[in-house]
């Protein structure tokens, strides 16, 4: 895979070799090209930067996703959610006690 030095050039341009033949303007290209790219990003998981970014993966992720799979996603999100308030409220209450 040749990608280019420079991060601020498009997706479709940094795969040029892969994506060789194809329409660079055709919409279904450029998703392929910008996938190629969401896997090529490595990020450590143990920074917040790395932390936050998968975040916003998996919540692009669920935004491009439609129907059950959207909902699977929000129930997650839901669920955790819900456990983070049931932890503050407990520490709170352990606190004030």
């Amino acid at each position: 895979m040749a990608v280019s030095a420079s991060p601020d050039e498009p997706a479709s341009q940094r795969y040029r070799e892969d994506l060789e033949g194809l329409d660079p303007h055709d919409p279904e290209v450029r998703e392929f090209a910008a996938h190629l790219d969401r896997i090529e990003k490595s990020r450590s998981g143990y920074t917040v930067e790395g932390y936050l970014g998968g975040i916003s993966d998996f919540a692009d992720s669920a935004n491009r996703l439609g129907g059950y799979y959207r909902m699977l996603a929000l129930l997650v999100i839901g669920l955790i959610l819900i456990g983070v308030g049931v932890a503050a409220w407990d520490a709170l209450v352990f606190i004030l006690s």
